[in-house]
């Protein structure tokens, strides 16, 4: 099994279980987020995967990374977006 370090204050360490592999992920963070993280970063694989059987794992694991990024920054964008109307409406 590998530990992946999600912050530099290592806390709790919890075993999740991503695509059939185990993984020890240490974080300040509670291990019902952790286990939460893990299994939407394991749905998005197996759905990723069901489009596309035939990617390896590596490629299945970028495609996955990319997809979460792509989400991260859409919501970024409209969260920043509704900040600024905010700031409209208080002026």
């Amino acid at each position: 099994m590998e530990a992946f370090t999600l912050s530099n204050t290592q806390k709790n360490r919890t075993t999740v279980d991503i695509y059939g592999q185990q993984y020890v992920i240490m974080g300040t963070e509670s291990p019902s987020h952790i286990r939460n993280v893990a299994s939407l970063v394991d749905d998005k694989m197996r759905e990723i995967s069901f489009r596309n059987p035939t990617l390896d794992s590596g490629k299945l694991a970028v495609l996955t990374a990319v997809n979460a990024v792509n989400d991260y920054l859409k919501m970024k964008d409209q969260l920043e977006r509704l900040q600024s109307e905010l700031l409209k409406e208080k002026d």
